[in-house]
């Protein structure tokens, strides 16, 4: 069974892992430690299986009415069992205890099946940041959701 918790400094190194296995253009170590030190913004969720090991996190930003995902993860060998699914839900929760309106995200516009996780989560197309992707230009979807309906 997994277990879902939030994140502390001393996940960091293994949840930079699992980003630098996922992305093309991950997050620095640096990035995380300053995220989870200085960033009072930042709130990140661990999603942990039976043996206490990392298998996925979401970061986002709460910043007054509204959250910003950052980033969400999944190792290769747990992926299609729902936990991405899990960790956006309990964002979604999480922002709504803490008074959030409308959460947001950037997706590569190549990314179907994210795209289709977050609108089943009920996010919306919002627009279309150009070239936002630097390791390849690939423009990014930006998806919103109401929180509060």
């Amino acid at each position: 069974m997994i277990q879902y918790r939030r994140m502390t400094p001393e996940d960091v190194e293994v949840v930079h892992s699992i980003e630098v296995a996922t992305f093309p253009t991950p997050w620095t170590l640096d990035s995380f430690h300053y995220e989870m030190r200085e960033n009072e913004f930042a709130y990140y969720i661990v999603a942990e299986n039976e043996q206490g090991t990392i298998v996925g996190f979401c970061g986002m930003w709460l910043v007054i009415d509204s959250a910003q995902i950052t980033n969400v993860a999944v190792i290769e060998e747990v992926r299609g069992k729902r936990i991405g699914e899990t960790l956006m839900r309990e964002a979604m929760r999480i922002a709504r205890e803490h008074d959030i309106e409308m959460m947001s995200l950037e997706v590569r516009v190549s990314n179907i099946v994210a795209q289709n996780l977050y609108r089943k989560l009920g996010f919306q197309d919002g627009g279309i940041r150009k070239g936002y992707y630097v390791d390849n230009q690939e423009d990014a979807l930006v998806m919103w959701v109401k929180l509060n309906e």
